[in-house]
């Protein structure tokens, strides 16, 4: 069976997705209104169909938001607001966002059923395989599971309350990110006295340690901006769960001080040195 996918809005995730549903035979649209050159580019490569917003929604048996964590609810309300949607289009809000907000956002598409996902792991190019986490109504998240059969997209069905694909998400993201940012920071220390080799050296005898990952530290700067709101969303994860959430939103605030080189290729040199030059001059810790 042919569905037809809104996809809103494709970056390297969104495109890849929409790729692989385009591979097994589903429409996929996207809206280029505001969208960049770059992003037009994935669209096109993904083979992607350009339309108005409000023929995507209105055509769409599926909308499928896959879009920086701060403009997710932005991008709901877009599709509140025009209401052009079809009986039983569903949408799918794939973004790293906290349990809290995906019901404000299912709140505010009602009627419309809302599919609570989340993606873990890297775009599926290049023989990678991330694995696509649905929570909501059970018989809807295994019609968004089924689209994605003979792709490299692992669908994963969690059950039927929504919540739990995002909580999943952003437990893991609390680990997984905040430990990237306390690397670049660790090695800037150990740098700055001149013992980042041994800290190396240390680390190395750990198996996969993110400290061995120097390279990773200007990768964690050119995406600071799109990490740092995801971050406030596990910090609200935390909160609700009555667990301190002071690390998510210090950990924010650190990738904060990089928001002048969004998507920038710094070496790791230039990274700490932008993450130097947004502190006080009279604290540099």
């Amino acid at each position: 069976m042919t569905d037809t996918i809104g996809l809103l809005h494709p970056g390297s995730m969104g495109s890849a997705f929409g790729a692989q549903l385009r591979a097994r035979g589903h429409v996929v649209l996207w809206c280029p209104d505001g969208r960049s050159d770059t992003t037009r580019r994935r669209a096109q490569r993904a083979g992607l169909e350009p339309k108005t917003l409000p023929e995507l929604i209105s055509r769409s048996d599926v909308l499928l938001s896959l879009c920086p964590t701060a403009a997710a609810e932005e991008t709901a309300a877009q599709v509140a607001e025009l209401g052009t949607a079809g009986v039983g289009t569903i949408y799918v809000e794939a973004n790293a966002v906290s349990p809290a907000r995906v019901q404000r956002i299912a709140d505010h598409l009602a009627p419309m059923p809302v599919i609570d996902a989340a993606v873990v792991g890297s775009p599926p190019v290049g023989g990678k395989y991330p694995t696509l986490y649905l929570s909501g109504s059970s018989q809807q998240a295994e019609r968004i599971a089924e689209l994605f059969v003979g792709t490299d997209v692992r669908p994963q069905v969690l059950g039927d309350s929504i919540g739990k694909a995002s909580a999943l998400k952003l437990a893991y993201s609390s680990y997984q990110k905040v430990s990237r940012v306390l690397a670049a920071v660790a090695y800037g220390a150990a740098a700055t006295y001149g013992v980042a080799d041994e800290l190396l050296e240390i680390a190395a005898k750990r198996t996969r340690s993110y400290l061995v990952e120097t390279d990773y530290i200007p990768k964690t700067a050119a995406r600071a901006w799109r990490w740092g709101p995801e971050l406030e969303d596990a910090a609200a994860l935390l909160a609700d769960s009555g667990l301190p959430d002071s690390l998510m939103h210090a950990a924010a605030a650190t990738l904060a001080r990089w928001d002048d080189n969004r998507d920038e290729r710094l070496d790791v040199a230039g990274a700490l040195e932008a993450l130097r030059a947004q502190g006080d001059p009279d604290n540099p810790s």
